[in-house]
């Protein structure tokens, strides 16, 4: 009870003191592009985080948060809108969500109608990376009262990085390059600049700051301290069973990693998987740039911070599986933290399964914004109150596979996350099915619906009338352009 003293009832929330009853929250929304829950808050034991460590530590984590659709474009739309994929048919990086929800009112424009100054720094919504830094790429721009594209040194050394795969672009390709100079001549450390010169301009009146960093996205690039972090030595492969592959069905492999691990050489692998945690930890560092400048400002007490990636992302699973576009849980599951001031649950970390949709209605509950009718998630403040409370939550993510030479024709990908089981499906069924009991097999190496027992086909008949609610499995009717999947 002593966490309650020194509070006061604010439109039923608790809130500091030191800020006047009736002040509107603040909102800095922070976007990481391709992290994993590679970060020691997420029991990373390689990843040297601490300033998202400490974010955490100051709010609510969630250990079982999903995205609507493992690749940029589409997840970015789906958290930006509140809808799911199939509602703004968004499956790939081409289509933007106006174009079949018009009229939808995103995050920052709900704040505007509530009187926030709203601003983008950085990436929000899909950019093509790196070939669009320094644009305002596939932008949204009712959403923002203002938009700052920073563009550092790391395009200027584009021609500096290594590629692994140089068949491939850059920005597909397992790359990366231990870059000479500072923090601040990097793109993410002009984003981080930025975004704190608008703190210091902005901070006596509400803002909805959107900050998007780039990186641990390929190539990837950050100054050599961060390489320098950690040994090449210490880096290890996940381990899989020789057979994992086995009772997976092709269409769970992504077409544009069919081979495992690019057939590259163990030691490439583990120079890519050093190259990723050095971005993290780069990334980290500018987080913390900006939780200081919050406290600088003796902003924190009335800031809400949202940090959170758009898609989980791979290190070699599954013998040999990279970057995104999956639906095993590295693909599907992604950090998301969020630390309100009036939030009780801060300091714990919440078990419950969320969705990347519920950010939209919790950020708008929080701070008292009005938000359209028809969004599709949930809100997460009884969870901030009380990150164990009684849920019953389930996330549905899915992904589109092209048609290529492995498949036939094009292939929806659907899964359902409960707190125990996995459920996927792949062509409603016909290109395949999966599922995994997380309480025995964390890591979904045993798929229990090849030749279910009676026990799996029970979950099956229980689990598949739910997902076939949320996610239709169904090929868009819409073009779209498999070469860019």
């Amino acid at each position: 009870m002593n966490r309650l003293i020194g509070l006061v009832f604010v439109s039923g929330l608790l809130w500091p003191t030191s800020v006047p009853a009736g002040t509107p929250p603040n909102v800095l929304f922070i976007a990481v592009d391709d992290l994993a829950c590679t970060l020691g808050c997420y029991g990373d034991l390689v990843a040297k985080t601490p300033n998202i460590d400490r974010l955490a530590a100051t709010g609510v984590r969630f250990d079982r948060a999903y995205n609507q659709l493992p690749l940029c474009n589409p997840t970015r739309a789906s958290v930006m809108t509140g809808l799911r994929p199939d509602t703004i048919k968004v499956y790939d990086l081409d289509r933007h969500f106006r174009q079949q929800v018009p009229d939808a009112v995103t995050i920052p424009q709900a704040f505007q109608r509530g009187g926030y100054f709203a601003a983008r720094v950085g990436k929000i919504y899909h950019y093509n990376v790196p070939a669009s830094i320094g644009t305002d790429g596939f932008d949204d721009p009712p959403s923002w009262n203002r938009r700052i594209n920073p563009k550092g040194r790391d395009k200027d050394d584009e021609e500096l990085i290594f590629n692994a795969e140089p068949h491939r672009k850059i920005s597909a390709a397992l790359s990366w390059l231990a870059a000479d100079g500072s923090d601040e001549e990097q793109t993410d450390g002009m984003i981080a600049t930025e975004a704190i010169k608008l703190l210091e301009a902005k901070g006596d009146e509400p803002f909805f700051l959107a900050v998007g960093f780039f990186r641990p996205h390929t190539p990837y690039v950050a100054p050599k301290k961060y390489f320098d972090m950690y040994s090449v030595d210490e880096m290890r492969l996940p381990f899989a069973p020789a057979n994992d592959r086995d009772d997976i069905p092709v269409a769970a492999f992504a077409h544009n990693c069919p081979v495992p691990h690019y057939n590259l050489d163990h030691e490439v692998l583990l120079k890519a998987t050093q190259a990723y945690y050095a971005c993290v930890s780069f990334v980290d560092s500018q987080v913390g740039r900006l939780l200081n400048t919050l406290e600088r400002l003796e902003l924190s007490d009335n800031t809400i911070v949202v940090f959170w990636s758009d898609h989980g992302y791979h290190l070699g699973e599954h013998n040999g599986v990279w970057q995104k576009r999956t639906l095993f849980e590295q693909g599907a599951r992604a950090p998301l933290i969020i630390r309100s001031p009036a939030a009780l649950g801060n300091g714990q970390t919440s078990p419950r399964v969320v969705e990347f949709l519920d950010i939209y209605p919790t950020l708008a509950s929080l701070a008292g914004v009005e938000a359209p009718e028809n969004l599709e998630g949930r809100d997460l403040s009884p969870l901030l109150q009380d990150p164990i409370c009684q849920w019953n939550g389930y996330a549905i993510t899915q992904v589109l596979r092209p048609a290529d030479d492995r498949l036939a024709k094009p292939v929806m990908g659907c899964s359902i996350r409960t707190e125990r089981w996995r459920l996927s499906e792949w062509a409603e069924g016909d290109a395949g099915i999966e599922l995994y009991d997380h309480q025995s097999d964390p890591m979904e190496f045993e798929n229990l619906a090849i030749d279910p027992d009676p026990s799996a086909a029970a979950v099956i008949d229980r689990l598949r009338p739910l997902l076939r609610a949320r996610a239709s499995g169904k090929v868009p009717t819409t073009p779209f352009n498999p070469a860019r999947l």
